[in-house]
């Protein structure tokens, strides 16, 4: 038995989790290649062409596993943590795959929201692993198993590790740049095609990197009595908040913040006004990068130099 998940949207942040959970049932675990432009335009084949760029990559990742697995993995996801939701692309992916015309295995699509039942995920666990014909002793451990695995993985993300699945990114030799605040959600930041190399970039122009994964959970928490409203969806919040303690109590591990969206995705809009308020209230420096299918690597990276250099002329330094 062998089943398909595609390696975009929340794959970053709970890939090995659902990884560790289907071996441990005795499965054959597909992850879809790494994003190509080929990718992107099976996905732009097959997906509204409303949908943001992540979507539309994640449609391509789809086509990459048909035909090559039993079944794909494609749980409803709306609230894992506190009260934040997931972005209704999200909530509606399952329903928007269906109706999508693309020849697909039958959908494992689970829904994932702890705000309706105690245990959510170990009774979602349960029930898949009912639907694939395992026993229920069997389950609970891969279960137990697999919620190790995902703890081990967030420690190693707070430590400054890529996340599983991403192309890794090798510092420079010698004396490095600035560090720089990387924000944005981990399926843009982590696919080096989407956001067009933008790490491995960095780091060859000499520049060092945060992102919104490293800072520790006390010091997001710290963050929420600086919204009178905390943005709804569980993404946007995370990146808002990130944000905060970079433009603020965290200034000094960064001299600088660049936030990543993509064109045509509302919560990534306003998230992005409000740290760029922020960042102009504290005087601190900030580049906003828009990516779409139509992006270019030129323009994209004069910017990204030009703003280097305006840290450099700072003095590089976070309190500058």
């Amino acid at each position: 038995m062998r089943i398909g998940i595609p390696r975009t949207l929340w794959y970053y942040t709970y890939g090995p989790f659902w990884r560790k959970f289907f071996t441990g049932l005795g499965a054959e675990v597909v992850i879809s290649p790494l994003s190509t432009r080929s990718t992107l335009d099976d996905g732009l084949a097959f997906c509204v062409s409303e949908a943001c760029l992540p979507i539309k990559m994640f449609f391509g990742h789809l086509k990459a596993l048909s035909g090559k697995v039993d079944y794909i993995f494609l749980p409803r996801m709306v609230c894992l943590h506190g009260d934040r939701l997931f972005c209704p692309k999200f909530l509606g992916l399952p329903d928007l795959v269906k109706h999508s015309g693309l020849p697909l295995p039958p959908l494992l699509d689970i829904r994932l929201d702890r705000r309706k039942r105690p245990l959510f995920l170990l009774r979602a666990c349960l029930q898949l692993g009912e639907q694939l014909g395992a026993r229920s002793r069997k389950a609970l451990q891969a279960y137990w198993r697999a919620l190790r695995t995902q703890w081990a993985y967030t420690r190693g993300l707070r430590q400054g590790r890529l996340p599983a699945g991403a192309r890794q990114v090798h510092g420079p030799a010698g004396k490095g740049r600035a560090t720089v605040a990387v924000l944005g959600y981990p399926y843009l930041i982590f696919d080096e095609y989407l956001n067009l190399g933008l790490l491995k970039k960095l780091v060859a122009l000499g520049g060092h990197w945060r992102t919104a994964e490293t800072v520790p959970e006390a010091d997001l928490r710290r963050q929420n009595r600086a919204f009178p409203k905390r943005p709804f969806w569980l993404y946007s919040d995370l990146v808002a908040r990130a944000g905060y303690h970079f433009l603020g109590p965290g200034r000094g591990e960064v001299a600088g913040v660049i936030h990543v969206t993509a064109f045509a995705c509302g919560p990534d809009a306003v998230v992005d006004k409000i740290l760029e308020l922020e960042a102009e209230r504290q005087r601190r420096p900030y580049l906003n990068i828009t990516l779409d299918e139509q992006s270019g690597e030129a323009g994209y990276i004069t910017r990204l130099e030009a703003f280097l250099d305006m840290l450099d002329r700072r003095g590089g330094a976070a309190d500058a």
